[in-house]
């Protein structure tokens, strides 16, 4: 039977987290992993309690920072060309656990399709309202075409359209 550790109760922490997001459940691809999906799609690949935390985040836009932690490296399988980072952390090395859900939040987003991501409040489910959408331009009904649009010039009355009209 595995050990409890100190990181288990990070573990769960983020996976609760993680749960909150619309659409968001597990998934259990492989043994030693009980991941964040939604939709089937993978966004935060985490450790079962007990075992040394692990934790891989779709990272598009802070993976060269995340990647700067010393226990921190581009995901296997090709996926960090992708963005994807891949930590490992002691329970005496552990990040605060906000970073880490900030990767969740960013991972989730970058892999959940954009109406549900659009659901989300900036920094994550937590109780907040969702982001205001945005709203659409206005659209003036001037012959159908949308407003800030310039009309196609007429075409010039070739030869044979002249003949037709006469």
């Amino acid at each position: 039977m595995a050990r409890t550790r100190k990181s288990d109760a990070v573990l769960a922490e983020l996976r609760a987290f993680g749960l909150k997001y619309p659409e968001a459940h597990t998934k259990s691809p492989w043994p030693g992993h009980l991941d964040l999906a939604v939709r089937d799609k993978t966004f935060a690949y985490l450790s079962l309690a007990g075992e040394p935390f692990s934790m891989t985040c779709k990272l598009p836009l802070s993976n060269a920072a995340a990647l700067t932690l010393p226990s921190t490296e581009p995901a296997g399988y090709g996926l960090g060309k992708s963005g994807w980072v891949a930590a490992r952390f002691s329970d005496d090395e552990m990040p605060p656990v906000q970073v880490l859900k900030s990767w969740i939040d960013e991972s989730y987003r970058a892999v959940a399709p954009k109406k549900l991501s659009a659901q989300v409040a900036v920094g994550g489910p937590a109780g907040s309202p969702p982001t205001a959408a945005k709203k659409a331009s206005p659209v003036k009904a001037s012959r159908g075409k949308a407003a800030g649009k310039k009309p196609k010039p007429a075409k010039k009355a070739t030869r044979k359209a002249a003949a037709k009209k006469r």
